[in-house]
């Protein structure tokens, strides 16, 4: 009996292990940009926060792409008008972090953005931690997921590891897209429904979301897609038609009639369309939702939500051991099947972007990559109902940054099969598959604003020099350094120029000298150019050299404690005064020298920044900046 008793305990423990999941990362609207600070709110802070050094990804979910394609009565109605930023995102470093209620409302990020990004009420930009798992290597504990699009934050999945990581779990953004439209009012009117776009009533199910953020009611439901959302299915009993991301969505199946030929014209949703000419490592998006299928029986579907966004950055991935096999995920979802109505559209495939040098994969625990679109909605299968079956999910992309894994690694990028209405019913009841070829969204040798891993940036004062010192632990496509320095940390001038490595997944150390230091404090930062172009900074550090002041800061920077070193033995009063980056007066005491060793040390709690410093006494009047780094 114990025997029985221990075996069924490690069947629990081994369900337990695979079913469970984390989220890393934390998330925010962006509500404002203004230089380097970003305003937020709706901050999701639930199982990470953002933090001071750490990085965060900034990214355009959506905007005002449809332009004047907005003609109710027409096919073209949810086309594409122009791009404008969607998609766009880049990866910046947390300078500062204002709370109220200990919710961020805003967060300053170490230097101005590369892209433009559109803020208005048919757009969406959204901040999301960019979380560090380890500087090192990293093994995963639990399944890794992310918070589903709530129609303002989430969708995306963005991690990093230094060396290498190793799953022993899976990654999954599976449903985390754009949502699915939803099903019209119960009820029908005839077989005559053409209308294009319209409010959600009874006889016009709703459209899945995409790249557009809808605020016109008289937009959500008929039949045209609304860019990468499928359209909804019409009067009577049509399916919906299928989401779109790098391949379009699938039309939704005719509606009834007695005849089980289907209603004509054809009142099926649209599909989402395909964005294949505008997807790159630099631009990416998540899948469109299926559109909601038409019911009078209560017994439609809603149109399925697509896949979200996965960005991987790592030396090497690695799987070990055996398992029951090993993925990353970012599949359109199906929706469920209908009884006695039109079935909903599948959601569109996601985006995987995976910036990882080399791969070690165990042939005893293999790895799928998928981004696939859902299959639409059937709808009485196999029965002599006439209804409309769904539309087919578009398929998403996977993206690499090398060249694609193919030992013991299964790559795929599908469109979902269209649902089937009766067995015996004509095929326009049918739902179309979404558009191919098959895997065409599988992208090699493509890197994006994924930064290199950077270990270290300093500088060490050599009396007639400044030696600058970094360190990289992983490089893809990486071109050459600059060193720049600066005397105010807003103008910038280069002094010095190294080649990358290029391609590496060990530590590699660079070293450069200043040989013509300026007096007195100095700033330094390192860009890092691609072959691409592309480029980011470092984060910025101060270097305060000894002169004929009579007074000298150190260290600088510091976490908080740092010395006054005297220039001269006086034992005299000196007036201190520490001004924050706004320039309020945070620090105001008179202090004495001590002539044991002529300095003072201060000690108090400064936050991470940029301060002011001024000191007043013995007939010398003395400015300088003090940088806290935590």
């Amino acid at each position: 009996m114990k025997k029985i008793y221990v075996v069924v305990f490690l069947i629990f423990l081994t369900f337990a292990n695979l079913s469970s999941q984390v989220i890393y990362n934390a998330y925010a609207n962006v509500s404002a940009i203004t230089g380097t600070l970003i305003t937020v709110n709706n901050v999701n802070q639930v199982n990470h926060t953002f933090n001071i050094n750490d990085k965060v990804v900034i990214m355009q979910m959506q905007d005002n792409v449809i332009g004047a394609n907005t003609t109710t009565n027409s096919a073209t109605f949810g086309d594409i008008s122009n791009i404008q930023n969607a998609g766009r995102y880049e990866i910046a470093t947390i300078t500062a972090v204002n709370l109220s209620a200990g919710t961020p409302t805003s967060i300053a990020v170490a230097n101005a953005l590369t892209n433009t990004y559109n803020l208005n009420a048919n757009a969406s930009v959204q901040l999301i931690s960019f979380r560090r798992l380890s500087g090192t290597a990293f093994t995963t504990t639990a399944s890794i997921t992310g918070l589903r699009w709530n129609g303002t934050i989430g969708g995306v999945i963005a991690i990093e590891t230094g060396t290498s990581l190793t799953l022993a779990h899976r990654i999954f953004a599976d449903s985390l897209g754009f949502t699915g439209g939803l099903k019209n009012t119960n009820g029908y009117n005839s077989c005559e429904a053409t209308t294009y776009a319209t409010a959600i009533a009874l006889r016009y199910a709703g459209k899945g979301q995409g790249i557009y953020k809808n605020t016109n009611t008289a937009f959500g439901g008929g039949r045209g897609k609304i860019l990468t959302g499928g359209g909804g299915g019409n009067d009577v009993n049509a399916g919906g038609g299928g989401g779109g991301n790098y391949t379009s969505g699938g039309n939704g199946g005719s509606g009834w009639v007695a005849a089980g030929t289907g209603c004509n014209p054809g009142v099926g949703g649209l599909g989402g369309i395909a964005l294949t000419g505008s997807i790159s490592a630099a631009r990416i998006f998540m899948g469109g939702g299926g559109g909601g299928g038409h019911e009078n029986d209560g017994a439609g579907t809603k149109g399925a939500n697509g896949g979200g966004i996965i960005l991987v950055k790592t030396g090497t991935l690695v799987t070990t051991g055996s398992c029951g096999g090993i993925s990353i995920t970012t599949n359109g979802a199906t929706p469920t099947n209908a009884a006695n109505d039109g079935a909903g559209g599948g959601g569109a495939g996601g985006s995987v972007i995976l910036q990882i040098n080399s791969y070690s994969i165990s042939s005893t625990c293999l790895l799928t990559i998928s981004a696939n679109g859902g299959a639409g909605g059937s709808s009485n299968a196999g029965s002599t109902g006439a209804h409309g079956g769904g539309g087919g999910g578009g398929q998403g992309v996977v993206i690499y940054s090398s060249a694609q894994p193919t030992a013991n690694v299964v790559t795929t990028a599908t469109s979902g099969t269209g649902g089937v209405s009766c067995s015996t019913c004509t095929g326009t009841l049918n739902g179309i598959p979404g558009t191919g070829p098959n895997n065409s969204g599988i992208i090699t040798a493509s890197s994006g604003p994924l930064p290199i891993e950077l270990l270290y940036f300093n500088a060490t004062d050599n009396t007639e020099s400044i030696m600058l010192n970094w360190s990289t632990a992983t490089e893809i496509n990486t071109d050459h350094f600059l060193v720049e320095r600066s005397t105010n940390a807003l103008e910038w001038q280069t002094i010095g120029k190294l080649n990358a490595t290029g391609n590496s997944n060990t530590v590699r150390n660079y070293q450069l000298s200043d040989e013509k230091p300026l007096s007195g404090l100095s700033y330094y930062r390192l860009k890092t150019i691609d072959l691409d172009l592309s480029y980011q900074y470092s984060n910025i550090i101060a270097m305060e050299r000894k002169n004929n002041d009579p007074f000298f800061i150190f260290p600088n920077p510091s976490t908080g404690n740092f010395s006054i070193q005297m220039a001269h033995q006086n034992n005299v009063a000196l007036h201190v005064k520490i001004y924050d980056a706004i320039g309020k007066l945070i620090f105001d005491e008179e202090i004495k020298s001590e002539q044991k060793d002529l300095q003072y040390q201060f000690t108090g709690s400064l936050e991470a920044g940029v301060y002011s410093l001024k000191i007043d006494g013995d007939g010398n009047s003395f400015n300088s900046k003090i940088v806290i780094v935590k």
